[in-house]
């Protein structure tokens, strides 16, 4: 089949499919139309990543449905709330299949993979890392759902082997693995402006999701062993509100929560050490872009660092959070390593450039077409 129609099946206010989106539009021609099909927008304080000029068609917006903040809580809420509206969104997809023949629908994270499953579309499944990583092995009907969604897409691709091992070993479905690119172009001209710059002389981040899962309270509990008295900034795209309210802020800490992108460059350019310690990981772009907007990043061992360019491994700072003094260690380390420029590799920008990556899929999409 020719598809005419590129339809990206996602929630509109996440980030990582929105940059998809925004690559697609790049590099595609006039002979793809270009939209997106959603159920969120906003809603839980995410900013509105869409704008007019987007096309947009709406299944049930949850938006006013959520909870106004962040927490555990409103995460279970939301994720009732998508499962009982599930057979309506897949009628009302369904209805969009019909008034837009030859579509070929990109999926991002496992629910829009079970919807565009149930409405029979044609669709590319590309799943997050906790769908394949942990949500199985906590929820059989996650696992049975995900199953059925993962057999029925012309192909899958995730952004490491770990999660291509998983895939198999859950579905049998071997994936391809085509890496989360992040925004070259953006990060090379970092420009600061009086509306993205944020003033601050703290020059250690952290920048993973503000819950249990990234251990923000192990960087607290290390930099106060140490009795280091530099202030920490902290971004995050989301977080739960009452693992927040337990981590002990000092006078100096920038509580800075979800910023621009173009901020975060700016952040990142003038950091010596970015933080990111989760207990699960697979493949995390925030990582990439630290190391790429001249960071050095401290992390815990995870099977994508051995996969990584030796450049950017360079740029790397292991740590061993058992060793209560790890923070001042591997701040000391930073300093050291950030005195040289960060120069990407011709591997390393083959494999993270963002419309790279997007051709990668499309090189895919054009077999099928073919």
């Amino acid at each position: 089949m020719k598809y005419n129609n590129l339809v990206f099946l996602c929630g509109a206010r996440d980030f990582h499919a929105m940059d998809w989106y925004a690559s697609a539009k790049e590099v595609t021609d006039d002979t793809l139309n270009i939209s997106i099909v959603t159920d969120l927008i906003q809603g839980e304080g995410f900013s509105k990543l869409v704008d007019s000029s987007d096309k947009i068609f709406k299944l049930i917006i949850l938006d006013k449905l959520l909870f106004r903040k962040q927490s555990k809580l409103g995460n279970l809420w939301r994720n009732i709330l998508k499962l009982f509206f599930l057979p309506i969104q897949v009628l009302l997809l369904r209805r969009f299949e019909s008034k837009n023949e030859n579509s070929i629908y990109f999926a991002h994270s496992m629910y829009y993979l079970w919807l565009a499953h149930f409405a029979g579309v044609d669709f590319v499944g590309t799943p997050q890392g906790s769908d394949l990583l942990i949500k199985p092995f906590k929820s059989k009907l996650f696992k049975y759902l995900s199953i059925k969604a993962l057999r029925s897409a012309k192909f899958i691709t995730v952004d490491s082997e770990m999660m291509r091992a998983k895939c198999i070993q859950i579905s049998a479905v071997d994936p391809i693995v085509i890496q989360n690119g992040i925004d070259l172009n953006s990060i090379n001209k970092k420009v600061t402006n009086n509306l993205d710059y944020i003033e601050s002389n703290n020059k250690i981040l952290s920048l993973r999701g503000f819950t249990d899962l990234y251990r923000v309270d192990q960087i607290i509990k290390s930099r106060k062993f140490s009795k280091m008295d530099d202030g920490i900034n902290f971004i995050y795209p989301f977080y739960d509100k009452s693992y927040k309210s337990i981590i002990d802020f000092n006078s100096n800490d920038m509580d800075l929560g979800r910023v621009s992108r173009q901020a975060m460059y700016n952040l990142l350019n003038n950091t010596i050490l970015s933080v990111s310690i989760p207990y699960s990981d697979s493949s995390p772009r925030s990582v990439y872009e630290a190391i790429f907007c001249n960071s050095i990043v401290a992390i815990t061992h995870h099977r994508y660092y051995n996969d990584l360019p030796k450049c950017m491994q360079s740029r790397i700072i292991l740590v061993n959070l058992d060793d209560k003094n790890w923070l001042k260690k591997a701040y000391e380390k930073a300093k050291k390593i950030k005195i040289q420029n960060f120069k990407p590799s011709k591997e390393a920008l083959d494999l993270f450039d963002q419309k790279r990556s997007f051709n990668k899929k499309l090189n895919l999409l054009k077999q099928i077409n073919d």
